[in-house]
């Protein structure tokens, strides 16, 4: 089959590390590890397990990250390389072994990436603390081979689908899934939509678990698809207080107008603005940037990841408040935690979904996130703003990688697609 599938080397690593900021054909061009080619059909490793074709698959920032070479190496023991790409995955149910009973050949299924201990072959008697409480983005055991062989050898290691050397990801025409990764979409739901499920999840997660018994106001930074999703997310589940967004450009603020912001504001003077509308006042150390007292945010979410959000969210923050960081920061030098441990704050990051403590039932968040789609009357279809052939897989990243220039949201692509 056809796919877009990435090999990591010494030497395109060093060639990123050293280039990648003056041109992106050492990343996502034809000097990186990207290639559009012919790979084996992935067999079926067992009899709880599906064979999907796919119809869309979305292209995440974190997929961005790992090609340039821009992300921390830290969680690197925990994937497995050449694999095909794409974690976002919208698909259709072509097989399904003998001990399938989630799904059925012609069902439309999104798929939970995150590869669990019960997918990697374990027993529910060992399964890790995280899986077994049912939140498997902490799974203990992403660095084992586990029990389940495919093809003859043990699954290689891993946290999710299109990260394995074993289990391709979306970024080709076909995946296989265990059942218990594929949550059925419904047909009346358009395409568009229903691709957007995984990162919506991860917003929907990030909501129930921070919001749970959280007041107002609460400021959402960024100007990304996480962003917005953390924007929906939030209206979706039924906040109704105080929503600010802190965007760039006239047409993302639009958009956080859309996805349910009643305030949004640029970064520098209007984000201080904000800020001081809540009762907070400035001071001015000897050195250094203005701080803040009283008022401030009881909840932020941090959807960008770097120093400058970070250290703005840890000056916005009111005392004990929720900072929510689901921008995938990594590596940040010189930061100042001083209003970390001065304000009493908590800090939680935010990147998978699972079981949902806080919902009725604990459903996983794919569900929650499913329901909510189907009730809500917020255009979400406006996230995804371009869609790509597989082959033009490129020019799907470029966009992807440019949005001030591209005008780009979310980006996805279709390998049926002529």
């Amino acid at each position: 089959m056809k796919a877009v599938s990435f090999r990591v080397s010494v030497p395109r690593y060093l060639l990123a590390r050293t280039l990648g900021g003056l041109t992106t054909s050492v990343t996502l061009g034809r000097l990186g590890g990207l290639r559009y080619r012919d790979v084996p059909r992935p067999r079926l490793p067992g009899d709880d397990w599906a064979r999907l074709e796919v119809l869309s698959c979305g292209i995440c920032g974190t997929d961005l990250g790992n090609l340039t070479f821009s992300a921390s190496p830290a969680l690197e023991p925990f994937a497995s390389f050449p694999a095909v790409l794409g974690h976002e995955i919208l698909a259709r149910v072509r097989e399904v072994g003998p001990g399938v009973r989630r799904v059925s050949p012609g069902d439309r299924v999104v798929v939970d990436p995150l590869i669990s201990c019960r997918v990697r072959g374990y027993r529910p008697e060992d399964f890790c603390p995280s899986c077994a409480r049912g939140l498997p983005a902490t799974c203990g055991n992403v660095g084992e081979a586990g029990p389940l062989e495919v093809d003859g050898r043990p699954l290689a290691p891993g946290m999710l689908l299109g990260y394995h050397r074993d289990l391709p990801g979306g970024w080709g025409e076909e995946v296989v899934a265990h059942e218990s990764q594929l949550f059925s979409v419904p047909e009346a739901m358009e395409e568009g939509v229903a691709v957007l499920t995984e990162p919506l999840a991860i917003a929907v997660h990030a909501v129930l678990r921070a919001q749970e018994d959280a007041a107002g106001p609460v400021l959402v930074m960024g100007s990304g698809p996480m962003a917005m999703a953390t924007l929906w997310a939030l209206r979706a589940t039924g906040y109704e207080g105080g929503l600010v967004a802190q965007a760039k450009r006239p047409r993302e603020m639009e958009l956080a107008r859309l996805m349910g912001a009643d305030q949004v504001v640029r970064p520098g003077e209007e984000a201080r603005d904000a800020l001081v509308d809540t009762g907070a006042m400035a001071y001015q150390p000897l050195v250094g940037p203005e701080v803040y007292a009283g008022g401030g945010f009881p909840v932020i979410y941090d959807c960008v990841g770097n120093r400058g959000s970070l250290d703005q969210a840890l000056r916005y923050a009111a005392p004990r408040a929720r900072l929510v960081v689901l921008g995938c920061a990594a590596r940040v030098p010189k930061m100042d935690l001083t209003f970390l441990w001065a304000r009493e704050l908590e800090v939680w990051g935010v990147y998978g979904y699972g079981k949902e403590p806080g919902d009725p039932g604990e459903r996983h968040t794919f569900d929650v996130t499913l329901e909510l789609l189907q009730r809500t009357s917020r255009p979400v279809d406006r996230l995804l703003t371009h869609v790509f052939p597989l082959r033009q897989f490129r020019d799907a990243l470029k966009a992807a990688a440019s949005r001030g220039k591209s005008g780009a949201m979310k980006v996805a692509m279709t390998p049926g697609s002529p």
